[in-house]
């Protein structure tokens, strides 16, 4: 949730450090600190807020070894003496990602050492506990014997004052990997805070402790033995992470969605048939034994897996149930071992959705696949199954592109399952196919409409509430609307199958209640057209992003979006991309931070 950036050379690495801070911000911007090596002392710089005003505070700061931190607070509020790196007794520093179970308890048995605590965060006691086991001078032995007492996730980086050449970093639960320089060695939360720097990066296990020094370092895994992991080049590029044209990233991201369905799909759509083998080599064996599908997912890809549930029942004929992952291992369900449990996660490292994986490998589900954007995440790596989405690098807090090439994977799981199952015919699988090539194409009409979208995103600049609407497998696209505006123009939305409209969400239209409303042209089309009369009765104001030939017109209160074309059950994807334009346009009436919104981090890698 929180992001760190740490390095050890033969220069000064504060700007290295600020620099990879504003490369993490997306993963926590309440406050942010650094501290490095200066003369056998340990100099720190901390500040409530943003990146760019610790850039400015340790501008004459300088070390050639030292650890940074931007947060996103859990234990305890946004301030100066809450931010990484927390101190003890001026000789150990440590920056810290996740959550620590056990703090409580450690506190009090180090406070009753004679430590004292100037910070309300759970991270102080570790710094204590390294200093706690500092007394034979050997820093890597000293963090080993405090992870050794903690419980819970962690990434961590930590330096001494009287240790000038040397950084151990620690990864549990929480992402971390290291960078590989010419004579200078790097951490990082993710690689795009190391681009600056180095492409070269090892990709740390979890359990894993490294130790940095300036002409090499040593990993130890989670048993305590020197291993070798391998050194990758990424391919992760400057291009990628920089705003570029746009004003934001997330209106950078909505517009890279042709581009990144067309490199998910790209292996696929070049190919004239589906197998299952691009799911896994041992998909093949395992797809045809799969009874039933359970999708365990968060907030945004959480809504994918809702989508996915119609196609898979509709399309494969297989059951499916979609859980959210933070409620499914806190309630006893029945486990049955030929279920395919289906993981979504962007970063990979949502710890919600890490846990319920593990949780249902502990009841006896062997069958795992994980969807996911990052190949090296923890969420692939613990899969039997894996599909890469190639959404590239997702900066935004509010998920754009991530989502969408989310529903093309499981799309394509759909097929494949149908396929598996004989319920696709030659015919049928080559339509779908032709279908999915012309996406991209399809997608880049629908972004066209970005003018029109602007325009009626005006008539919510003194709205507080709203509503969305959609029937079928596009009320979670609705509800993907719902949270989309609600994340990043802080106006309160809900979304509602139109069905239930008249069930109570009714009493709420008028004419300060804008209804927006997702209007395929499908076999529900008369049904929501029904909906929509419901509301226009009541004065409200509804706003309808209809298909071609709905013959849905523009009237007093009634405002038309008018799609291209209809994709039929690639729709879902379609009307996904001007909900989050007039997300994003609203927030820019209403003046808030689009890319930053206020509480949220990117990945979240706390439960």
């Amino acid at each position: 949730m929180c992001g760190i950036v740490g390095a050890v050379a033969k220069r000064n690495i504060v700007p290295v450090l600020v620099n990879g801070l504003l490369r993490l911000e997306y993963r926590g911007y309440d406050s942010a600190g650094l501290v490095v090596v200066h003369e056998g002392k340990l100099e720190r710089v901390r500040s409530e807020g943003r990146v760019a005003e610790l850039g400015q505070k340790s501008a004459n700061t300088q070390g050639d070894v030292g650890i940074a931190h931007t947060r996103w607070a859990t234990h305890g509020v946004p301030s100066e003496r809450n931010a990484h790196p927390h101190m003890s007794r001026e000789l150990i520093a440590v920056v810290h990602n996740g959550i620590i179970e056990n703090y409580e308890e450690l506190r009090t048995e180090l406070t009753a050492q004679g430590y004292e605590f100037t910070s309300d965060t759970d991270t102080e006691v570790i710094a204590h506990l390294i200093h706690s086991h500092y007394a034979q001078g050997s820093l890597l032995a000293a963090t080993k014997m405090a992870l050794s007492q903690l419980v819970g996730a962690y990434a961590i980086g930590v330096i001494a004052a009287d240790n000038p050449h040397q950084l151990i970093a620690a990864r549990k639960g929480s992402p971390l990997l290291l960078g590989v320089g010419d004579s200078e060695h790097f951490v990082g939360s993710d690689m795009s805070a190391l681009l600056q720097v180095t492409r070269n990066v090892v990709y740390l296990e979890e359990g894993d402790v490294v130790e940095l020094n300036v002409d090499n370092y040593r990993i130890f895994d989670a048993e305590g033995t020197e291993v070798q992991r391998p050194v990758q080049i990424s391919e992760l590029n400057n291009d990628s992470v920089e705003l570029g044209e746009y004003q934001h990233y997330m209106q950078k991201e909505i517009h890279e969605q042709p581009q990144a369905l067309a490199d998910t799909l790209e292996s696929v759509c070049n190919s004239q048939s589906l197998v299952p083998g691009i799911f896994g080599a041992e998909a093949n064996d395992i797809f045809p034994r799969v009874e039933n599908i359970l999708i365990l997912a968060c907030g945004t890809s959480n809504h994918a897996g809702q989508v996915a549930r119609y196609w898979l029942e509709e399309i494969a004929g297989i059951p499916c149930i979609v859980e959210i992952a933070s409620e499914y291992r806190y309630r006893t369900s029945v486990p049955n071992p030929k279920t395919l449990v289906v993981t979504i996660s962007q970063s990979g490292e949502t710890a919600d959705t890490l846990a319920a994986l593990n949780h249902a490998k502990a009841t006896g589900h062997s069958y795992t696949l994980a969807i996911c954007n990052v190949p090296e995440s923890a969420i692939i790596r613990q899969s039997k199954l894996r599909f890469l989405t190639r959404a590239g690098p997702e900066i935004g807090v509010a998920s754009t592109k991530a989502f969408t090439t989310q529903l093309a994977a499981l799309f394509l799981l759909t097929l494949v399952m149908a396929k598996v199952r004989d319920r696709l015919n030659e015919a049928r699988e080559q339509q779908f196919l032709h279908e999915l090539r012309h996406l991209p194409a399809a997608m880049l009409k629908v972004l066209a409409l970005e003018p029109q979208i602007a325009e009626m995103s005006k008539h919510f600049a003194d709205k507080h509430h709203a509503l969305f609407l959609g029937r079928g497998m596009h009320f979670p696209i609705a509800a993907e609307g719902a949270l989309k505006l609600k994340e990043i123009s802080y106006i309160h939305a809900e979304a509602y199958p139109a069905g239930e409209l008249k069930h109570g969400p009714l009493a709420l239209v008028d004419k300060d209640m804008p209804v927006v409303s997702v209007a395929p042209n499908d076999t529900l089309l008369e049904k929501l057209k029904s909906n929509l009369q419901e509301v226009k009765a009541r004065g409200g104001q509804l706003f309808v992003f209809a298909d071609a030939n709905t013959h849905i017109h523009a009237s007093e209160g009634v405002h038309i979006l008018q799609m291209p074309e209809h994709a039929g059950f690639l729709s879902p994807i379609l009307h996904t991309a001007p909900l989050q334009l007039l997300a994003y346009y609203v927030a820019l009436q209403k003046g808030t931070d689009v890319d930053k919104p206020r509480n949220l981090a990117k990945s979240v890698t706390v439960e």
